[in-house]
């Protein structure tokens, strides 16, 4: 594992970047985990997901959690997205504490909802004026932001966190909170305004399971509710009876209850003390996502957003679900031979990203023998040619094209000269001989010391009478 140096940090600094992003660290992992999957992002510490599909996207909302962090210390939301559920491309931050002029800290647990053409998310912060938790509501018109304050006040304010929103088939809209209570408000159709008063779901042993221990907390639920509904059932997914978390479930009738405690989904694993749950259903199969301690350097406050494909039994309850390193099975494939972002990546060792002078987000602080996986490439009858938009302050590198593995077999060399800078961008391309078929694929860099070059994105060309493509 790297973890940065001051030395380091200088460097970033001095690289021109956004001051948030000059103070990430790297969060890597040996290449001897390379085959693993989850957790899903590596290049930084993420909590709380909220998935959201759309358009035949899965978007995942997290939070993010600082290096070295002794608390819950979060200052923005991050959004990633995947068509494959196996390589996530990072969208950086859309959003952050200082999206809300009344707030002051705490970017905790939220989750995005899709409504009227626009993107409205719901977050925990804290009001500078009460000092108490509020919830907030971020909108946008793109599901990866930027994001706006939508009303310029807390939507809510009672002390307690982590949102969740659902809108129901009648089109009535839901916003759920709470810790150590769970609250439940309709939202109005413009999502950021309610009618009546927020109420208070009964925490009932039989609703919510029974703990024991703690008489000023009789019930398993602890915060983060997901609520959803499938085939006429509603849902509550929470994480339930701190410290160690586990995750558990409720089911209902109606959007308000009554519920009925139906028991564990996660039980308590891994090396983070807190969990909190996402539940999709996305072509064809449903997912269970979740936050461990799975980094290195991980733990309770430095957590690491995970998923695990699952399927209902019969009656709709929910099987028990258990923390893997494997993740959720590739749906499809990727297209090699359409432009892909350098920051789509299954698995990473020592790169970090950051916004690019161009637009979107690229890699960077690449050192020899960092590399970074994709799965699933779907070649076809081979590829003839790769080309990668690059940048580089320093003399440059190379980008080996290996298959299979780190150290796999070689099917291209392309150099990377210096270009005048992190962000002054080029493109290369050289031949390739010998990537065909479906393989996962390593972007493995090589040259002298320090800071190698930027990556911007990657493409092939080739591949006459290839079959199979996914987008």
């Amino acid at each position: 594992m790297k973890v940065a140096s001051p030395l380091r940090l200088g460097v970033m600094a001095g690289r021109g970047v956004p001051a948030i992003v000059a103070l990430l660290c790297v969060v890597t992992v040996i290449p001897g985990t390379a085959r693993a999957d989850n957790p899903i992002v590596q290049t930084i510490y993420t909590a709380d997901p909220a998935p959201l599909v759309h358009n035949g996207r899965v978007y995942l909302y997290t939070g993010h959690d600082e290096d070295g962090s002794t608390y819950f210390t979060m200052k923005e939301w991050r959004v990633w997205s995947s068509a494959d559920l196996a390589n996530w491309t990072d969208h950086g931050s859309p959003m952050s504490v200082a999206t809300f002029g009344w707030a002051s800290a705490d970017a905790w647990a939220g989750q995005a909802v899709y409504r009227n053409g626009k993107f409205y998310w719901y977050v925990p912060v804290k009001d500078r004026a009460s000092g108490q938790m509020a919830i907030g509501v971020g909108v946008s018109n793109s599901p990866t932001g930027p994001f706006t304050d939508a009303i310029g006040r807390p939507l809510v304010r009672n002390g307690e966190i982590d949102p969740t929103v659902f809108i129901d088939d009648d089109g009535q809209a839901y916003l759920y909170w709470g810790n150590p209570n769970l609250w439940y408000v309709r939202l109005n159709a413009d999502m950021i305004s309610y009618s009546g008063s927020p109420s208070q779901i009964p925490l009932t042993t039989a609703g919510f399971g029974t703990r024991t221990g703690n008489t000023s907390r009789p019930t398993l639920y602890e915060e983060g509710p997901w609520v959803y509904k499938r085939n006429g059932l509603y849902y509550n997914v929470f994480a339930a009876r701190c410290c160690s978390e586990f995750v558990a479930y409720s089911t209902a009738p109606g959007p308000t209850g009554p519920w009925t405690y139906r028991g564990t989904v996660m039980p308590t694993q891994g090396s983070s003390f807190t969990n909190h749950p996402g539940v999709i259903d996305y072509n064809g199969g449903s997912y269970f996502f979740y936050h461990n301690g799975a980094l290195p350097g991980g733990g309770g406050f430095t957590r690491s957003v995970a998923v695990e494909r699952f399927t209902y039994n019969a009656d709709g309850s929910i099987p028990t679900i258990n923390m893997s390193t494997t993740g959720a099975p590739q749906v499809g494939t990727l297209n090699p031979y359409v432009r892909q972002e350098a920051e789509t990546i299954a698995w990473e060792s020592g790169v970090e990203t950051e916004p690019a002078g161009e637009g979107g987000m690229n890699v960077g602080w690449i050192e020899n023998g960092d590399y970074i996986k994709v799965k699933g490439v779907a070649f076809g009858s081979g590829a003839t040619s790769f080309s990668a938009r690059v940048a580089s302050a320093t003399g440059g590198g190379r980008m080996e094209l290996r298959l299979d593995g780190v150290n796999g077999p070689l099917v291209g060399t392309c150099t990377v000269p210096g270009t005048g800078g992190w962000q002054t961008w080029t493109t290369v391309t050289c031949p390739v001989n010998g990537a065909t078929g479906t393989r996962d694929l390593y972007f493995r860099y090589t040259g002298g010391s320090g800071y190698l070059f930027n990556v911007n994105w990657w493409q092939f060309t080739g591949g006459a009478g290839a079959a199979g493509f996914s987008p």
